[in-house]
C-alpha cells in the first residue's frame, strides 16, 4: 500500500472514530491506524571529538601567531574556533537513527530521510558490533556500528530478524 493510500485511509479511519464517539459506540481500531515503527538512536561522537581538536590545534597556533605579528586578526581567529566548536556541538546533538516501520526501513543521511522499501533490501548481515542492511542495485549498504555511533547493535539486530522473517529477507549471522 502505498504512503499516500495509507494517509487517506489514516484520516477516514480518524473521521470514522469521532463519528463513532459521538454516537456513543467503541472506536474502531484497523492496523492502518495502529501502525507502528520502533526506532534505534545512536550519538555521533567521533566527528565532534576531531572538530574540537582542530578548534583547539586553530587556537593554539592563532594564539601564536598573533602574538608573533602583534595581534592582527586576533577576532577572526577566535570566530572560526567558535563556529568550529558550535558545528561539533550541532552534530554531536543530532542523533543517527534506525526507523524499522512495517514495509521499508529508514535512517538519516546527507541531512535528508533515506528510505529502503522491502522490495529494496537484498539481505541483513549481523555482528557483534554491528548491523549492515544490504541493498539491491544502486541503493548500497547502510552500516550501523556500536563503535562509531553507540547503537544498541543487539537489539536492533533482534528486531531486524524479526522484521527479514516477515518479508523473507535472507539474514547472514557473523
Amino acid at each position: 500500500m502505498s504512503r499516500s493510500w495509507e494517509r487517506k485511509v489514516n484520516k477516514n479511519m480518524s473521521q470514522l472514530n469521532k463519528q463513532r464517539k459521538k454516537q456513543g459506540l467503541t472506536s474502531y481500531q484497523g492496523s492502518a491506524v495502529n501502525d507502528k515503527h520502533d526506532v534505534f538512536k545512536g550519538r555521533k561522537y567521533v566527528l565532534p571529538l576531531v572538530l574540537v581538536a582542530l578548534a583547539g590545534l586553530y587556537a593554539l597556533l592563532g594564539t601564536a601567531t598573533s602574538q608573533a605579528a602583534g595581534g592582527s586578526n586576533d577576532v577572526l581567529n577566535w570566530v572560526g574556533v567558535s563556529l568550529y566548536i558550535l558545528l561539533a556541538l550541532m552534530i554531536f546533538l543530532r542523533k543517527p537513527y534506525l526507523k524499522i516501520e512495517r514495509a521499508s526501513v529508514s535512517t538519516m543521511k546527507f541531512n535528508r530521510e533515506r528510505r529502503l522499501a522491502v522490495s529494496d533490501i537484498e539481505k541483513i548481515k549481523l555482528a557483534s558490533g554491528s548491523v549492515v542492511i544490504q541493498g539491491k542495485g544502486k541503493a548500497g549498504n547502510w552500516v550501523f556500528s556500536r563503535m562509531m555511533n553507540l547503537y544498541d547493535t543487539k537489539a536492533m539486530g533482534e528486531r531486524l530478524e524479526e522484521f527479514a522473517k516477515t518479508h523473507q529477507i535472507p539474514v547472514e549471522h557473523n
